[in-house]
C-alpha cells in the first residue's frame, strides 16, 4: 500500500510538471525567435509578441520566445525550438531569412512564419509575412510636408534592408505627392527612391547614431523626421525633444503608446500590424489552415496603416485629413502609387 501511495505521488508530481511545461495552452506552442533588437525593442520583435500574446488570450495556446543577442544566435535558437517540438515557429526579422529557410528545408514537417520575409519560390511549411508599408509611409510623408515649417523633413534607415527602404519610398513619394497637389516645395532629405541611396546608421541598436543622424538632418533644416531604425530612432526621439519644434514620425508601432515620454512630439506613426498577421498565421496552424506562402499586409486589408495624431491632432487641418482619406481610397485602388 506505501509503494502504491509513492507511485501515485511520482505519477500525480510527473503530470503537475507536465502541465506547467506546457502552460495553458493544452500543449500548443507558438515560439518566437526575435531578432538581436530583443523581445522589448518597442518595435517589430515587440509587436510581433504582442500577437502572440492575443492567441495566447484568445485561442489558449502557450507563447515562448528566445533573444537573439547576434546574428550567430538565429540558427541556434530556431533549432532549439525545433528540438521543443513547437507547433509553429515565429522568425522576426529580414536578417533571419537565411536561417529560417536552412531550418524550412530541413525540417519539413514543422511550420514557420518569419515577419518582413517572403520566399521565391515559397517554402511549403513557411508563411511569410510582408507589408506594403509604403502605402501608409506615403500618407506619413504627406502629412509631414503638410506640416513642416522649414520646408525640410527627413528620413533615414537603420539598415538598408528592403524592409526598411519601403518606409523610406512611400515616405518621399508622399511628400513629393504633397509637393504636386498643393503647388509646394518641400525637400525630403535622407533617401532618393530612384537612386535608392541615402543615410543609415547601420544597425537596430545605438540610439547615440539615432541621435547624430537625427543632429545632421536637424541641422540641414529638417522639423519633421522619420527613422527607420527601430530602437534607434528613440535617440532621434530624444535629441528632438531637447532642441524643440521638430517632430518625430514613429514607424512599426504607435509610438505614443510605446514611448509615451516622447508623446509630445510624435506626429503620427507609420504602422506595421505585425501582431495581426501573427496572430492569423498562429490561428491557421491551429485550426488546420496554414498553407505556406505569403500573407500581405495592406491599407485594404488593416495589416498597415497610420496612427492617430493624438497630442498633435490641431496641428493637421481638416483638409489635410480630408486629403489623406482620399489619398488612402486611391492607393487601395491602385490610381496612385506609393512605390517608386
Amino acid at each position: 500500500m506505501k509503494k502504491l501511495n509513492i507511485l501515485f505521488a511520482v505519477v500525480l508530481i510527473t503530470s503537475m510538471l507536465l502541465t506547467a511545461c506546457q502552460g495553458g495552452g493544452g500543449g500548443f506552442k507558438a515560439c518566437q525567435v526575435t531578432d538581436t533588437g530583443g523581445i522589448d525593442d518597442k518595435s517589430f520583435n515587440a509587436t510581433a509578441w504582442k500577437g502572440v500574446k492575443d492567441a495566447e488570450e484568445k485561442l489558449n495556446i502557450t507563447g515562448k520566445y528566445l533573444e537573439s543577442q547576434q546574428q550567430t544566435d538565429y540558427e541556434k535558437n530556431i533549432n532549439a525550438f525545433i528540438e521543443e517540438g513547437c507547433d509553429i515557429i515565429i522568425t522576426v526579422g529580414f536578417l533571419l531569412g537565411d536561417a529560417t529557410k536552412a531550418a524550412a528545408e530541413a525540417n519539413p514537417n514543422q511550420k514557420f512564419s518569419i515577419v518582413d520575409y517572403a520566399y521565391d519560390p515559397a517554402l511549403p511549411n513557411v508563411e511569410g509575412q510582408v507589408f506594403n508599408t509604403q502605402e501608409a509611409a506615403f500618407l506619413a510623408g504627406y502629412v509631414a510636408a503638410s506640416v513642416s515649417k522649414t520646408g525640410v523633413v527627413g528620413t533615414f534607415g537603420g539598415i538598408q534592408i528592403p524592409p526598411v527602404t519601403v518606409f523610406m519610398d512611400g515616405f518621399v513619394l508622399g511628400v513629393q505627392y504633397y509637393n504636386q497637389k498643393n503647388g509646394a516645395n518641400v525637400k525630403a532629405l535622407g533617401w532618393d527612391p530612384v537612386a535608392q541611396t541615402g543615410l543609415f546608421t547601420g544597425n537596430f541598436e545605438s540610439t547615440d547614431d539615432g541621435r547624430k543622424m537625427g543632429e545632421t538632418l536637424m541641422d540641414e533644416g529638417a522639423d519633421v523626421i522619420m527613422p527607420v531604425a527601430g530602437p534607434v530612432g528613440l535617440g532621434t526621439a530624444a535629441v528632438a525633444k531637447e532642441r524643440g519644434n521638430v517632430y518625430i514620425i514613429g514607424v512599426d508601432s504607435d509610438w505614443t503608446q510605446t514611448s509615451p515620454e516622447y508623446a509630445d512630439i510624435i506626429l503620427t506613426s507609420v504602422l506595421k500590424n505585425m501582431d495581426i498577421l501573427t496572430y492569423q498565421v498562429i490561428e491557421q496552424v491551429k485550426n488546420g489552415t496554414f498553407k505556406g506562402g505569403v500573407i500581405v499586409g495592406t491599407l485594404e486589408n488593416g495589416g498597415v496603416g497610420l496612427a492617430p495624431f493624438n497630442k498633435l491632432d490641431s496641428m493637421v487641418s481638416a483638409k489635410v485629413k480630408a486629403d489623406l482619406d482620399e489619398i488612402k481610397k486611391g492607393i487601395i485602388a491602385g490610381t496612385i502609387k506609393a512605390s517608386p
